[in-house]
């Protein structure tokens, strides 16, 4: 890893006021309860967070490897709020302001009432994942998950739009309980294993862990508890049986949006397992590539067989999540380079294809396969946003998908070879064709007889549209312009491919 950048920094603390300015909103909005300027002063929040992570980004010096902005203070004798930013957490903080600020956008129209709860949070979460893409401290990086695994939970069943979401709270408190617990477990012999080579203090400091390596007694054990405590989260094959019950029966938007377009377990496994345990990695990064490959067919043979459009995009997810493992098991500078970057495609697709899965259920209080169909005479930049996000997934040219499935795949050749790289690709064709299917479904297919007459599709507001337009010019700026979010990330990484460069195994 490497040393911490001490020198670059703004003359106000950015990384605090990052993680502060949502807690400042969780206090006015309660206040304003009832207010009609309750949404406008959750969009100026919204905003300004939006605009202190652009300057963020406006003051990054991405010509250097290390770590800027740190901030430091001690809190506990086994904790520290110990945050910096590199490129890959200035990325994925941006990300997160943009998709708060459409969440806020899209829980007032479609009236996630009371709002001033919804607002609260929803801010409440953002202030966590600004907390947990800058942690460096390991201990600090769990118990803030933790928390903001709560809150989307809460999230999750508060809004949902099935009789059936306390099984699906079940299931879901279930797997994420039990991440978190293989992760507390996994952190703490990797603390144990420190002070055992050492004979210091315990520390769960990232930089002071990866400077020893792990005692390879227990490597593996390590590894594996913190691999599959992430992979929860990611969530990759097997460990994916939250999902469909949370996208059938929990809202439809909201929190997929910061469960699965913020990818925090890819993010976990990139900052804290793959330069703190090269040799395990370097012992187990076959088999895991493995489960992948299984993964990317497993979903999408799953997908192609659903009739809910809701369950069709949770293995989906799962299918080109996989991809994404591929890349950062690849261990090549530009796989790594290209998971960030499709972290951050999945991340407006995703969104994209949640927030038009719910306008459609608003206008057809479906999302049956069978009985939607017709739609895009009716809302025709709903059925263009779900399109181009679906496009996005797979890699589309002109989206930010294509530049990064390039860059894994040609990591992926290097290598595993042909067969491996044949196998991502032909996965990534199989998703491009259920995507696909369902938008003719949806969109293009004539509506069955039964629903002709009745149905009185609404047009899109013009929050809606909003939202929409939004989604298209950032996904296809990013698409067509994407040399600068590659150049943002790229030395950042350098640091990961000295690690790794030299093995082939």
């Amino acid at each position: 890893m490497t040393e911490i950048f001490w020198n670059e920094q703004l003359a106000y603390p950015i990384l605090a006021i990052l993680q502060l300015l949502p807690l400042l909103a969780m206090v006015v909005i309660p206040v304003m309860r009832g207010s009609s300027l309750l949404f406008p002063v959750a969009m100026v929040f919204a905003v300004l967070e939006l605009l202190l992570a652009v300057d963020l980004y406006r003051h990054f010096d991405h010509t250097h490897a290390a770590f800027q902005f740190a901030e430091f203070l001690p809190v506990l004798p086994l904790m520290n709020y110990h945050v910096a930013a590199d490129g890959v957490s200035v990325l994925f903080m941006l990300l997160t302001a943009l998709l708060v600020l459409l969440v806020v956008m899209y829980g007032y129209v479609r009236e996630l009432k009371p709002f001033s709860t919804f607002f609260t949070v929803v801010f409440a979460i953002e202030a966590t994942l600004m907390s947990m893409f800058v942690a460096v401290d390991m201990l600090w990086f769990v118990l803030i998950s933790a928390i903001q695994l709560i809150l989307v939970g809460y999230l999750l069943w508060r809004w949902a739009t099935s009789p059936e979401k306390d099984l699906m709270f079940i299931r879901f408190l279930q797997f994420m309980g039990t991440g978190l617990l293989l992760l507390l477990v996994g952190m703490v012999m990797l603390g144990w294993s420190y002070v055992d080579s050492t004979g210091n203090a315990w520390t769960f400091d990232l930089f002071t862990l990866a400077s020893i390596p792990v005692e390879k007694p227990i490597q593996s054990v390590v590894f594996f508890l913190l691999f599959y405590g992430f992979a929860v989260r990611v969530p990759l094959f097997p460990m994916h049986g939250w999902l469909p019950l949370a996208a059938e029966h929990g809202n439809v938007a909201v929190a997929p949006v910061f469960l699965l377009g913020l990818k925090v377990g890819v993010f976990g496994l990139l900052r804290f397992v793959l330069p703190v345990m090269p040799e395990a990695v370097f012992q187990w990064h076959g088999y895991v590539v493995a489960f992948a490959i299984a993964g990317i067919f497993y979903a999408a043979l799953m997908a192609m067989m659903q009739v809910n459009l809701r369950r069709l995009l949770a293995f989906a997810v799962v299918s080109h999540t996989s991809i994404l493992i591929l890349g950062l098991f690849s261990l090549e500078h530009g796989a790594f380079m290209g998971s960030v970057l499709l972290s951050v495609n999945f991340g407006l697709a995703i969104a994209g294809l949640t927030f038009m899965t719910g306008m459609v259920l608003r206008r057809t209080r479906t999302t049956l396969l069978e009985r939607l169909g017709g739609l895009f005479d009716h809302i025709p930049l709903v059925g263009i946003t779900f399109l181009l996000a679906g496009l996005a997934i797979v890699g589309m040219p002109g989206t930010p998908g294509f530049d990064a499935a390039h860059l894994i795949l040609e990591a992926a050749m290097k290598r595993f070879g042909a067969l491996v790289t044949i196998a991502g690709a032909l996965g990534n064709v199989i998703a491009a064709g259920f995507l696909l299917w369902a938008f003719q479904r949806a969109f293009l297919a004539p509506a069955v007889e039964a629903e002709r007459a009745p149905r009185e599709i609404a047009p899109i507001s013009t929050i809606e549209k909003l939202i929409a337009g939004i989604l298209v010019v950032v996904l296809l700026g990013t698409g067509f312009y994407s040399e600068p979010w590659l150049e943002l990330i790229e030395t950042s990484l350098e640091g990961l491919n000295n690690i790794y460069s030299g093995h082939h195994g």
